[in-house]
C-alpha cells in the first residue's frame, strides 16, 4: 500500500521542525515525558521488603576434655528467642570431627575442614531448648593406640536448613592408656566427717597394665545439683590413697559421692577416668556432745556463782543445770534450774540458804537435740 499523501506531508513537516527549531524539540521531549511520569506516579506502591534474615553467627567458645575413652565437648547454648518459623531459630547443632596425625600442620581453612571432616552427630532441637546455659556432646572414642590428633568443630543449622560457619577448632590428642574408674565401696558417717573407701582400678581402659595412675579426684552432689561440679572436694591435690574424709558437710543434707581416677595424658596433661559408681549418704546427727568439764563454784552471801568453759563442739546450742541437796538422790529427781537452754557459761543461783550445801551438775545440748552425759558433780556451801 502506498503512503497516504497527507501523512507523508505531516511527516516531512515534523522532520523539518526538529531539524530547524531547537525550542520545538524541547517542547516535544517534555510532552512525551509527561505520560511516562504520570504512569509512574499513578502506579501502585509495593509493600516494603522484610529485612534479610541470616542464620545465627557461629560460636567461638567450643571447648572439650578427654575423660576415659570419651571426649566431652561443651559450648554456650545459643540464643533461643527467635520464633520457630524464623531462619534465626536454631533447629540442631551438627558436630564434626577430623582425625589427623599429630605432626599435621595446625592451620586449616574451613573449606579444607568441611571437605575432610566427618559429621559424627547432632544436638537436637529438644536438647537445645531444654538446656540451661551450656550444651554438651559426648564423642565415644575407639582408641587404637596410634597417636592421633582430633580436630572438632560445630555449626548451627536453622529452620530453613541453612548452616552457619564452623565454630572455632578444638584440638585434642587423646591418650589410650587411661586408668579405669575406681570402685567406691563404702561410706562411714562420723561426727567429724564422712569417710569414703574405694578399690583401685585393676587396668587401663585398653586393658593394659600397669595402671597409669596419678591419684584420684572425689566429687559430691547435693540436692541442688543435677551435674557434677568441675571442682573436686580434694582441692589441695590428688588423693593418693584409697580413703578420703569429707569434713565439709552438714547433717540433715543428702549427698551423692563418686570418684575418678587420674592418669598421665598426652604432653603431661592430667586425664580423668569415667565416673565410678555413685553412693548416696544421708548423714544424721546422732552424736551427743561431750560432758561439760572444769566447773567451778564461787560462794557469796545469798548466792552461788557457777562458771564453766564452753564445750568444744561447734554445734552446741546450750546447757542445762541441775541441783540437789542430796548427792545420792537419783538424777532424774534433781531440780532443773533453767527454763530455757543456758547459752552463757556462767549461772547465778540466788535461791539458796546460808550454811546449806548444794550439789550441781550440767549437760550440754546440741542443735539436733542430742544431750551429753552429765558433768561431774560439784558442790559448795553458801556463806
Amino acid at each position: 500500500m502506498r503512503d497516504h499523501p497527507r501523512f507523508v506531508s505531516i511527516g516531512a513537516s515534523l522532520r523539518s521542525s526538529l531539524i530547524q527549531n531547537p525550542s520545538f524539540r524541547r517542547r516535544l521531549f517534555f510532552l512525551l515525558l509527561i505520560p511516562i511520569v504520570s504512569a509512574i506516579a499513578c502506579g501502585k506502591r509495593l509493600p516494603p521488603l522484610p529485612p534479610l534474615e541470616r542464620v545465627q553467627q557461629r560460636t567461638e567458645l567450643l571447648s572439650g576434655v578427654q575423660r576415659g575413652d570419651e571426649v566431652i565437648l561443651s559450648w554456650p547454648a545459643p540464643l533461643r528467642n527467635a520464633p520457630s518459623s524464623s531462619v534465626q531459630s536454631i533447629r540442631r547443632i551438627d558436630v564434626y570431627r577430623l582425625a589427623e596425625k599429630p605432626s599435621a600442620p595446625l592451620p586449616l581453612t574451613e573449606e579444607e575442614f568441611a571437605a575432610r571432616s566427618t559429621l559424627i552427630g547432632s544436638v537436637t532441637e529438644d536438647q537445645i531448648w531444654s538446656a540451661k546455659d551450656t550444651l554438651t556432646y559426648t564423642d565415644k572414642l575407639q582408641l587404637a593406640g596410634q597417636p592421633t590428633r582430633l580436630r572438632y568443630a560445630i555449626r548451627y543449622v536453622n529452620s530453613a536448613g541453612q548452616r552457619a560457619a564452623f565454630s572455632n577448632f578444638l584440638l585434642i590428642e587423646p591418650a589410650a592408656r587411661i586408668a579405669q574408674p575406681p570402685k567406691l565401696l563404702s561410706t562411714e558417717v562420723a561426727e567429724s566427717g564422712i569417710t569414703l573407701t574405694w578399690e583401685p582400678p585393676a587396668a587401663n581402659i585398653d586393658g593394659s597394665v600397669p595402671v597409669n595412675l596419678l591419684g584420684y579426684n572425689v566429687y559430691r552432689l547435693d540436692n541442688s545439683q543435677t551435674e557434677v561440679s568441675s571442682t573436686p572436694l580434694n582441692t589441695a591435690g590428688l588423693v593418693s590413697g584409697t580413703q578420703f574424709v569429707d569434713k565439709n558437710f552438714k547433717f540433715g543434707q543428702d549427698y551423692k559421692y563418686l570418684l575418678r581416677s587420674v592418669s598421665l595424658g598426652t604432653e603431661g596433661a592430667q586425664v580423668e577416668s569415667l565416673n565410678s559408681n555413685m553412693l548416696a549418704v544421708s548423714p544424721r546427727d546422732i552424736f551427743k556432745p561431750s560432758a561439760p568439764a572444769a566447773i567451778t563454784i564461787v560462794g557469796a552471801p545469798g548466792r552461788l556463782s557457777i562458771f564453766f568453759p564452753a564445750n568444744p563442739e561447734p554445734d552446741v546450742a546450750g546447757y542445762n543445770i541441775y541441783r540437789s541437796t542430796d548427792p545420792d538422790l537419783p538424777k532424774d529427781r534433781w531440780a532443773k534450774l533453767n527454763s530455757t537452754l543456758l547459752t552463757k557459761t556462767t549461772f547465778q543461783d540466788q535461791n539458796v540458804e546460808s550454811g546449806k550445801k548444794y550439789y550441781y551438775d550440767l549437760t550440754a545440748v546440741d542443735q539436733a537435740g542430742n544431750v551429753s552425759s552429765p558433768s561431774e558433780v560439784v558442790s559448795e556451801i553458801v556463806p
